[in-house]
């Protein structure tokens, strides 16, 4: 169940619409929520991910740099093995740190927990990009010291990392040394009672492959042992120093130093710039990659530290122009946590080319930086909206996945694509089969992503070239795994599944799965009669490539007309599945408020065999399926399932929050934001120090802009019916849309659309047609009431 907000101290972070900002250090708070701020403070490009351990290296929970897609296989262990259960995963790896540069002033380490400090400030820039310090110390013996650095992860060059070091002597003379590091740490622990933690390694992962070393530069190679993947890492140095520093460099295989020495005189100021490469390849010589190394950090020296600085904010500009999402609210810190939410989007996404989105990002290795299906129902949307290039790339990953998907299917011993429930390369990675291979859902959801993608963008190139094979394969799956049964009246039946309620398994008709497959299968059979009438070429391709029968699609549509969805005369609602409604309710009055979440301190069948739902399961059909259930039906299910959830994923709240808007449940719809929105700056499930949520945060900008703008998009119809909550005065932001882009601003009182670049394009406002052109640019429409609901208690 929701937990109490552990909002961050107001004394410490205060309110800022532009940053997340500590103005003053606590040393016990420092030591006791080291790993909190390490994904706080995470930098990320979606490629690159560093986590926000401070230059000094102490204190420190988990240090972590992470490339996306950089990986090594690991057996998965059985106590009892079983047919078509994967034999091998894949574990996100821990890169060679290079963020550390350790600081001694007169022989003393700095140790900010232990320093006197004079002054602090700490700051995430959402609009420069940038991870700030500014610390000024008194050392034992009464030297002022003043420490400033600016760290950065490249929006423009994903291979590179940027620190600035600047160190001043106020007030005497000062004898330092800063030691810089690149260094290779063996595999963390891993604490194995919890399942969704990373199993992690015993022993050496990367094998060292060379090193190179040169002045103020080393690089570092490594293979991994299974996954045949090369890695390069590396660092430079140049210096800008009042005084003479002295440098000492040494490098072997799992660790590079640059040992900078000096008096620095009163007054006097030490400037350092770090810079950072990362590069891997499969099966690459290890000596290109050196070079591909040195190649990036030539450029970065070459351009200097301002100016990549500089193209920093220019690429962070961008991103917020076209996905800001503005809101006045009588609580200042809520525009604050809005925007840390969307600059954690933008951080694990941006330069994502080629690359799924793990459930953590770049931020921590929690699931092991498996992609599931959150990113295709609660990040895409987000990116269609605001990065249809990104948003393009993510489904090609998944059709790149699909000769992995056949061949899971076949081994299932099915027809078409089974793709994976959690993966990196595109094999299956999940060890339990009832919480994982059974979420056949996925497959529909890559399909309904993959709909909304060439619906909004117009990308029917896209849909051609690699989408309609995924339809055809993830249709045939469908047919293939569903059955007409006799005893349903002839009614199309999917058996032996488990839908997004994690608390419930292996079931049959799923609702939620039966009705997404039926959509699934309609949109397969449209695409390939779409593609014989419009496109002759691309479907004679697809049937090579698939070898389609003539009567596949009659079949899919046959099924889908016939498809069972489960539904209860007396309650009038949908059963989550044919057995739900028959099962004890579970008992939450005698359920600890420490036992939360239930899947850590009860077993599987304690779940299973009870009414108790981990994440919106019909509730999210009643979402993404809007257009398909009257508003009586959706509050009559939401009324059933509301009690009986109790939100232990991450993704339930915002899905809860947006259907409790559109049936009127104002109050219930902002108490749900409030807690989506504060999932991981709140640590409201106990976990933030692994990681950020990163679908979570998609979810967050669901319910903004399916809650409560009350935007629908079904089938290419843009409909919104906004109803802000009672806090909030005014909500605006934009959209691109079939390559326009408009601009919607919300009050209690109207809601204007404007068209921002474009020819123009409709959109309905209620059962309003708003029709935006360059003649008329913006088009303002009144508004009901408000939503109701005061967030005063959200941050």
């Amino acid at each position: 169940m929701l937990r109490p907000r552990l909002i961050p101290p107001v004394d410490i972070f205060p309110p800022n619409p532009w940053a997340i900002e500590a103005v003053r250090y606590d040393g016990r708070m420092a030591r006791e929520l080291t790993g909190q701020a390490e994904t706080m403070f995470a930098l990320s490009n979606g490629y690159l991910g560093m986590r926000g351990v401070t230059e000094e290296g102490s204190p420190v929970r988990e240090a972590g740099t992470y490339l996306n897609g950089f990986y090594e296989n690991r057996p998965i262990s059985y106590g009892e093995r079983a047919y078509g259960f994967p034999k091998v995963g894949q574990s996100i790896l821990n890169c060679p740190d290079g963020a550390v540069m350790k600081l001694f002033v007169d022989d003393e380490p700095l140790i900010l927990p232990d320093a006197e400090i004079l002054s602090y400030r700490r700051i995430l820039d959402f609009r420069g990009g940038t991870l700030n310090r500014d610390v000024r110390w008194v050392t034992p013996s009464g030297k002022r010291l003043h420490l400033r650095t600016t760290r950065l992860v490249s929006l423009a060059h994903r291979h590179l990392a940027a620190i600035a070091y600047e160190l001043t002597a106020e007030n005497a003379a000062a004898e330092v040394v800063i030691t810089s590091e690149l260094r290779n740490d063996q595999p963390l622990a891993t604490d194995t009672s919890d399942p969704r933690m990373a199993e992690g390694f015993v022993g050496r992962v990367l094998q060292p492959t060379g090193t190179r070393s040169e002045a103020l530069r080393a690089i570092l190679s490594y293979r991994t042992g299974s996954s045949g993947l090369v890695l390069g890492c590396g660092m430079d140095h140049v210096v800008e120093a009042d005084c003479a520093l002295a440098a000492q460099a040494g490098c072997d295989n799992d660790l590079a130093t640059v040992v900078f020495r000096g008096v620095l005189a009163p007054g006097r100021t030490s400037r350092i710039h770090k810079y950072l490469s990362y590069h891997y390849a499969r099966g690459a010589d290890p000596a290109e990659i050196r070079s591909q190394v040195a190649w990036t950090l030539d450029r970065a020296v070459e351009s200097g530290f301002p100016a990549i600085l500089a193209r920093q904010g220019q690429e962070t500009a961008r991103f917020w122009e076209r996905a800001d999402v503005t809101v006045d609210s009588v609580n200042p810190r809520s525009q604050q946590v809005i925007r840390w939410n969307l600059f954690q989007l933008m951080q694990a996404s941006e330069r994502a080319e080629g690359h799924g989105i793990a459930a953590r990002g770049l931020t921590g290795r929690t699931y092991e930086g498996h992609y599931f299906w959150d990113t295709e129902i609660y990040v895409l949307p987000f990116l269609i909206y605001t990065n249809p290039p990104m948003a393009r790339s993510l489904l090609k990953v998944r059709y790149d996945m699909l000769d992995s998907a056949r061949a899971r299917a076949r081994e299932l011993g099915q027809r078409g694509a089974t793709f994976p429930w959690r993966t990196i390369n595109g094999e299956e990675a999940s060890a339990y089969y009832a919480a994982g291979t059974a979420q056949y859902h996925i497959n529909a959801d890559i399909a309904y992503a993959l709909r909304k993608y060439v619906e909004v963008s117009g990308d029917v190139d896209f849909l051609c070239r690699y989408g309609a094979e995924i339809l055809v394969e993830t249709a045939r799956l469908w047919c293939d795994l569903g059955f007409f049964s006799d005893r349903m009246d002839g009614r199309f039946c999917i058996h032996g599944v488990t839908g997004p309620d994690e608390y419930t398994a292996i079931v049959n008709n799923n609702c939620f799965t039966n009705l997404m497959a039926r959509e699934n299968m309609r949109y397969a059979a449209e695409t390939v009669r779409m593609l014989k009438r419009d496109h002759p070429d691309s479907f004679d391709a697809l049937v090579h490539r698939t070898h389609l029968d003539a009567d596949e699609p009659e079949a899919w549509d046959q099924a889908a007309e016939r498809m069972y969805l489960p539904y209860d005369e007396r309650l009038k609602v949908h059963p989550q599945d044919d057995a739900f409604l028959d099962l004890e309710k579970w008992d939450f009055a005698a359920t600890p408020e420490d036992h939360y979440p239930l899947l850590l301190h009860y077993h599987p069948l304690n779940l299973y065999r009870s009414q108790v739902i981990k994440q919106a399961d019909t509730v999210l059909a009643l979402f993404l399926l809007s257009e398909q259930f009257t508003l009586e039906a959706k509050r009559r299910n939401f009324a059933y399932y509301d009690p009986l959830t109790t939100h232990d994923s991450s993704l339930s709240v915002c899905i809860q929050s947006i259907v409790a808007n559109e049936i009127g449940l104002r109050d219930k719809a902002i108490h749900y934001f409030n807690f989506a929105v504060a999932m991981d700056i709140s640590d409201l499930g106990g976990n933030m120090m692994h990681g950020a949520h990163i679908a979570a945060m998609g979810g967050t900008w669901l319910a903004m802009i399916y809650g409560f703008a009350g935007m629908r998009d079904a089938h290419g119809r843009l409909t919104f019916n906004p109803c802000l909550p009672e806090a909030w005065t005014r909500l605006g932001f934009c959209l691109q849309v079939r390559g326009q882009t408009i601009r919607i601003e919300i009050t209690h009182s109207t809601a204007t659309y404007g068209l921002v670049a474009g020819a123009g394009l409709t959109l309905w406002h209620g059962e309003d047609c708003v029709r935006l052109s360059e003649a008329t640019p913006s088009v303002t429409k009144p508004v009901g009431g408000a939503a109701g609901g005061a967030d005063a208690s959200a941050p």
